[in-house]
């Protein structure tokens, strides 16, 4: 279903106060939309995505400002901290937070969603943690998590990967059922490689950062990305011109998927 008017559509954005999320924020009012930004500070709405409650405050602050008309959702917010926070944040702060604005969404002539993933979903995950954000077990994620950390940063940053796994698949299931592709919602996600941001300005600081994220995320195309070239992929993706892209991770990752996993994906 797509609108043949003119009139601005409207956006909720989270993480809209720096990085990906405040690129797709300005792009967008660029453009003549409306948006509503969401964080923890220096936003339209400032909430606390790593709870339950702030989750839903945040969704009905929305649809409130939104006078009840939201066109798009673009789930930027996250974390790569090696701690159970980022479970909390990247997976449960994401995907609750559409299931409570899909309702309000669905009444758009041209609705669409999409969220941030990350080209660490090519990285090995805890596959027990990935099956308990799945199964929408908070407290057993965060109890997984926390005994990730436990063992030390190098073992806790697989908090981050699993989130960022468990989101692209959740994507994909959600994204034939009738709450999304009933209700003529595409959603999708987006897979960034290493952009440059406040999130990893300290760790590209060094030639020894640099060096590490390089070996996991070899970008052969036009190396690390400015955020706005995210921001316009996710402008696509929620615009009219998107009816039939759903359930997809897009990696826009300058090479980093086919580098590390090659030419047949399909097997």
């Amino acid at each position: 279903m797509t609108s043949s008017t003119n009139a601005p559509r409207t956006y909720v954005i989270t993480g809209a106060g720096s990085g990906i999320g405040a690129s797709s924020a300005a792009l967008l009012r660029e453009r003549g939309e409306i948006v509503i930004g969401v964080d923890l500070k220096g936003a339209e709405i400032e909430a606390d995505l790593s709870t339950t409650a702030g989750r839903k405050t945040a969704a009905d602050r929305a649809i409130e400002l939104a006078d009840g008309k939201i066109d798009a959702v673009i789930a930027c917010a996250g974390i790569a901290a090696p701690i159970p926070l980022t479970v909390s944040v990247n997976y449960f702060g994401v995907t609750e937070f559409l299931n409570h604005l899909a309702p309000t969404l669905a009444k758009s002539p041209a609705p669409r969603a999409a969220v941030v993933s990350s080209a660490a979903t090519l990285q090995t995950p805890s596959a027990e943690l990935v099956d308990a954000m799945l199964a929408g077990d908070e407290a057993k994620a965060l109890e997984i998590g926390a005994a990730l950390a436990a063992e030390g940063p190098r073992t806790g940053y697989l908090n981050y990967p699993s989130s960022k796994r468990a989101l692209s698949r959740w994507i994909r299931r959600e994204s034939i059922t009738a709450r999304w592709a009933g209700a003529h919602i595409p959603l999708n996600a987006i897979a960034p490689g290493t952009v440059i941001s406040p999130m990893t300005e300290q760790l590209l600081a060094t030639e020894e950062g640099r060096k590490m994220v390089d070996d996991s995320m070899p970008m052969p195309l036009n190396y690390h990305s400015e955020s706005i070239v995210l921001a316009k992929l996710l402008a696509w993706l929620t615009s009219e011109e998107n009816t039939h892209t759903t359930g997809q991770t897009i990696y826009i990752d300058g090479g980093v998927d086919a580098t590390l996993r090659g030419d047949n994906i399909w097997d």
